[in-house]
């Protein structure tokens, strides 16, 4: 007796009445992104914003080189400039040895003005 009320409940159940919609937010589907999006602002300030300020003093590094000032390059080599073309600039790295070598190898001042030394 059990089995058989238990077979027409679920039959009624199939077969019942059409459910409601749930109640929609005014939001809409924006409430889901919001990990997505909090997760791209991170990596945009932790990540993305710090390199292209990097790049953006490197490159202002490089468009204010001028003749006799002393750097250090990418690969570690050091000397005073002695000539700039529009993208190669000679290095003197001891008495009468002058190398050539593209301006953006150059990662800096040698020494380091006193505002950019690092710690």
């Amino acid at each position: 007796m059990f089995l058989s009320v238990w077979i027409e409940m679920a039959a009624m159940q199939a077969e019942g009445a059409p459910q409601s919609p749930a109640p929609q937010s005014p939001f809409g589907g924006l409430i889901g992104m919001w990990p997505v999006l909090l997760m791209f602002v991170v990596i945009y300030f932790l990540l993305i914003r710090p390199a292209s300020k990097q790049r953006k003093q490197h490159q202002e590094l490089l468009t204010t080189l001028k003749k006799d000032d002393e750097v250090i390059t990418s690969g570690g080599i050091y000397g005073k400039i002695i000539g700039i073309e529009e993208n190669i600039v000679t290095l003197e790295v001891a008495d009468k040895v002058k190398i050539r070598i593209l301006r953006d190898r150059i990662s800096g001042r040698w020494p380091a003005p006193a505002g950019q030394q690092k710690k």
